[in-house]
């Protein structure tokens, strides 16, 4: 995916940016849980759509693990994407110039250390995704919603516990696994519940 001077070049999206009913349904059969809790985690993963205007998939890049993934050794120099600490966000527009940035210090960590799509699968979960490598992985987030939904479903059946949560709706368990034991500091399990509780069947 290198493009000119070492930038990120990304395939084009050739399928759907939205999930058709059948589309849901499908995957709540495989998970065996409601299609309302599959919605619910679209809906707070991804409020903005699991594709950008410019047709990329909505990311979000983790400075942490930019800085874990590369022992620290850009921190000094770039601190907004290589840093300790978590956080730091900044404005959702920033997110692809920061994963440029630092996909020109070290590509396989800049795309390990970003979560794709609709469901914000982090790139460093490719395996539990069900792909041999990351740069697999964010191909297939950049060709359809449904390959992202795919890609959700291995991720889910991956772990017995994720499994379980979306199943009985354990929104706390689901989020701590899902988004990290810092989970309630973003009222991950409440959003989640309401999410649940706004969405059709």
């Amino acid at each position: 995916m290198a493009g000119a001077a070492g930038g990120l070049r990304l395939p084009y999206r050739t399928g759907d940016a939205k999930l058709a009913d059948d589309d849901y349904k499908a995957a709540a059969d495989d998970l065996c849980c409601e299609v309302r809790a599959i919605k619910a985690v679209t809906s707070v993963e991804a409020p903005r759509g699991a594709y950008d205007e410019f047709g990329r998939p909505t990311i979000l890049f983790e400075r942490h693990l930019f800085h874990r993934f590369t022992a620290g050794r850009h921190d000094r120099f770039a601190p907004d994407i290589s840093n300790a600490n978590r956080g730091g966000y900044g404005k959702y527009a920033a997110q692809y110039d920061k994963l440029q940035r630092a996909y020109q210090l070290d590509a396989t960590a800049a795309l390990r250390a970003a979560s794709w799509g609709a469901f914000q699968i982090l790139g460093d979960n490719y395996a539990q995704a069900g792909f041999g490598t990351v740069d697999l992985f964010v191909t297939a987030m950049c060709q359809s919603i449904q390959q992202q939904l795919r890609a959700f479903v291995a991720f889910i059946k991956f772990s017995a516990t994720l499994t379980q949560a979306i199943q009985n709706r354990n929104w706390a368990t689901f989020a701590r696994v899902y988004n990290g034991p810092a989970y309630k500091d973003n009222r991950y399990d409440t959003n989640l519940q309401g999410a649940y509780d706004a969405a059709t069947p």
